[in-house]
Order: C-alpha cells, then structure tokens, then sequence
C-alpha cells in the first residue's frame, strides 16, 4: 500500500538536505589548500625575459631596453647557416688566415681551427655554438654570404641576419658582426633574443648541437690527413646544472656584461628565456635557474 506525504513535509525534508549540502560544501572549501602565489625571483641582471613554448610572457625586467648581446648574437648567426637553401651539412669550408688574424686582433674567444684544415659546416656549427669561436663565425660568413671579396660575403651575410630579425618580428634589434663583438651597432633586447632563441630551437639540428655538452671535430689537413681537434666543451653551465636544460647560448663581453639565452623541457612544458648584463658567469647561471623554476612553477 502506498503512503501519501503531506507537502509541507516533503518541503521540510528538501530544506534540510540542501542546508546539508551547503554546510559539506562549505567546510570542503574551508579545509582545501590555497595554491601559494609564486615568488617573483630577485636577480642581478640588468634585463630579462622568460616565456612558455607559445612565447607567453611568464616574467620581464627591462625586456625592450636595447643592449648589447654578446655572444649571444652566434645563435642568429647558426639560424642563417641553417636556413640556406639545399644546404649540405658535410660540404667542407677551408680555414683561412684572415680567421684566425681575426680572433687574434680582436682577443676573441676561438674554436681553435687550424690555417688549411678542411672543416665540415657541421663542423662549424659545433665550433660556433659550444666554445663560441669567432673564427667558426667567421668561417661561416665568408662562406654563405654572397659576394667577390670576403668582406663583401660578410656584409652580406650580416644583411641576411637583420632581414631574418626582421621576420621575426625582432623590432628592437640590429646586428653589425657574425659574432657579437659589435662595431657600435649590435644590439637586442631580452624579448627579442627569446624569441630568436624559440625560434631557432624549432630548428632539428640547431637543437642537436647546443645540447651538446662535448664535441671532438676530425678535420683534414692540407696534406690531406686527418686531424683530431681537442674536444669542444659547450660554455651553457646548465646543460650539467639544470635538469631538463636543452640550450642555448652564452655571450659575455665588456659593454655585455654576462648574458645568457636558455631553454628547458620538464614533464612536456617548455620555457625560453634571456639574461642580460648579468655581473659573472656564476651570478648569471643562478639568474637563469630562478628565472626557469619561476616559469615552471608558473606553469604549474
């Protein structure tokens, strides 16, 4: 048999169950722990930028104020190389005076290539990107600028970088040399330089040297021997500091101070970013640590 209810019960009982739900509710709000809010870090360099993967901005101190890039510049440097029509990683560049005349007048840091030796463009880019050898650049200039002199290649090449920045939107920077020891126009901002470094990491065999911690060149000699160069050792400190460091790039020089473009990938989440004018090697590796566990805490 059936029961009928009379409403003002049924009323009742749906006024306590939702006062029920209310209070269960409530007290799971009360009782459930608030995401602390991410420290912003503190760190010595002048500027810098950080973004994710799509170039989000995750952090900026001074990120369009122009500065000079130092070494930095060699990424732009490596991205033209490798964005050469039918380019030919193996085909060989043959090492000339005027290199190593270069790094010597100018006290440059060296990849240490041999007058004569034969020298892959693999080779180079390697040379240029892990000890940051201003003759490698050079090597590299002279080669794939267009031109009957060598220093008509090379200003050449030079156009080939600004006419690549400015694709990229890199609104805020002028380049003056393949290699950042500027001639009173080389400049960038942090923004830029991240998003050069983003891009350029889009790149297969970009990607594969500047996570190269180590690399032995063999080059052939103008006997045609081959030649064991002692090994390159990448200048990135956080390839070894920093798990999940992929590149890219150090810079440091006078009016740069100590500058440093970095990537890293943790648990399928990516960050870019730049210091520079940092005050020493070490202060700008522990600018960049912070600043790449600021952008992953910020990621979540």
């Amino acid at each position: 048999m059936i029961t009928s209810i009379s409403g003002s019960r049924i009323r009742r009982a749906i006024t306590v169950g939702l006062t029920t739900g209310a209070m269960l509710t409530a007290g799971a709000a009360a009782t459930a722990p608030a995401h602390a809010a991410v420290a912003v870090p503190t760190i010595a360099a002048k500027g810098a930028y950080v973004t994710d993967a799509s170039g989000r901005a995750l952090y900026s101190k001074a990120g369009t104020t122009k500065r000079s890039t130092g070494s930095t510049t060699k990424i732009m440097t490596a991205k033209v190389v490798l964005a050469q029509p039918n380019l030919n990683l193996n085909a060989t560049v043959t090492i000339q005076k005027a290199y190593s005349d270069y790094i010597v007048s100018r006290n440059a840091s060296s990849a240490r290539l041999i007058v004569g030796d034969k020298v892959t463009v693999r080779q180079l880019l390697y040379g240029l990107m892990l000890p940051s050898g201003c003759d490698a650049a050079y090597a590299l200039a002279d080669k794939f600028g267009t031109g009957t002199t060598r220093d008509a290649r090379v200003k050449s090449f030079i156009g080939k970088m600004n006419t690549t920045a400015r694709s990229l939107g890199m609104t805020n920077t002028h380049f003056d040399s393949f290699d950042g020891i500027g001639n009173g126009s080389n400049y960038s901002t942090p923004q830029d330089l991240t998003k050069l470094a983003r891009s350029a990491m889009t790149n297969a065999n970009f990607r594969a040297v500047v996570k190269t911690k180590s690399y032995t060149a063999k080059t052939i000699t103008k006997t045609g021997s081959t030649r064991t160069m002692a090994p390159w050792t990448n200048t990135n400190p956080l390839l070894s500091s920093y798990s999940g460091a992929t590149g890219v790039k150090t810079g440091s020089g006078p009016e740069a101070g100590y500058c440093l473009a970095f990537a890293a990938t943790r648990s399928g989440k990516t960050v870019y970013g730049v210091v520079l004018a940092s005050t020493n090697a070490t202060t700008r590796q522990s600018d960049a640590t912070k600043l790449l566990n600021y952008g992953f805490a910020k990621l979540g």
